[in-house]
């Protein structure tokens, strides 16, 4: 939803202030799906209203695992562009969103689909948002029938899907901002998760805006040689100095750092490969 947009629909309207608030409760809240659903505004400015799309995409097609556990959507933005997003439920009656924050991606990860697919564009706030409003919405549909659905409520919100979120902070940050609100989306901060390959004074940001977000790093590798082939950002910002990043962080934050590590067979799943990682990790 364009917050902006509909702030100046209301201006232009008289509306008093409040009707901002009674809007974003409905829709990041509520979950409703079209603004002519709202019965706390006016019926006037529900037909003004009407005129505006509440999400900034199509839904081109939803994809639902055969366990029912998880699904993928493909949406097509406004300018053609075409991201992913997926909902999981990692155990009964949690629902983790994860969000896409770029149009492609800058890193070239040799083994991320996404990097190969090369970078077009940063999303905007109110794209990346839209994301958790459409499973919001989905959720509360249920259609097809997903996972146990004695709560259709989403717990989790974890920027891991198609980018960078450090090489798009400012979208990221308003992203957040509208997330944890709240008169928003009203998600504790620690229920949202960022996660980088690690970007020379990404984490630093993170740890001066929002302190108490989840960080999670991709690490994938315990040597700079491989670290060098394989993410190719680890040529602006190695092994020892990712480390010192996380040493900071944990200083101002005092939180916990999940690193993400997936194995590949005869490339970094060797004994000397998880002692070199023990050893990083200490």
């Amino acid at each position: 939803m364009n917050l902006k947009k509909i702030e100046q629909i209301l201006k232009d309207q008289k509306q008093p202030k409040f009707r901002l608030g009674q809007i974003k409760k409905a829709v990041y809240q509520d979950g409703i799906s079209s603004f002519s659903e709202i019965s706390t505004i006016p019926k006037e400015l529900r037909s003004v209203l009407e005129k505006e799309r509440i999400l900034s995409f199509e839904v081109e097609n939803v994809l639902v695992s055969a366990d029912k556990n998880s699904a993928k959507a493909l949406l097509k933005l406004n300018d053609g562009s075409k991201i992913e997003t997926v909902l999981i439920s990692p155990k009964e009656n949690i629902w983790s969103v994860c969000i896409s924050c770029q149009v492609g991606c800058p890193m070239n990860c040799a083994f991320c689909a996404t990097g190969q697919t090369g970078f077009k564009r940063n999303l905007t706030a109110e794209e990346i948002v839209d994301q958790v409003l459409f499973w919001k919405q989905w959720l509360l549909e249920a259609k097809p029938p997903i996972g146990g659905l004695a709560s259709k409520s989403i717990s989790n919100v974890v920027y891991m899907g198609m980018g960078e979120p450090f090489l798009n902070w400012e979208e990221v940050l308003e992203s957040l901002k509208i997330l944890s609100d709240s008169k928003g989306m009203s998600f504790g901060s620690r229920s949202i998760s960022i996660s980088t390959v690690g970007i020379p004074g990404g984490i630093e940001k993170l740890t001066q805006d929002f302190p108490q977000v989840n960080l999670a790093v991709s690490l994938h590798f315990s040597k700079d040689k491989d670290r060098d082939e394989f993410m190719p950002a680890n040529k602006n910002l190695n092994l020892e100095k990712l480390k010192m990043e996380l040493e900071k962080y944990f200083q101002k934050s005092n939180r916990k750092v999940f690193l993400e590590y997936i194995m590949f067979s005869g490339l970094n799943d060797s004994e000397k490969d998880a002692k070199n990682l023990l050893k990083y990790n200490h």
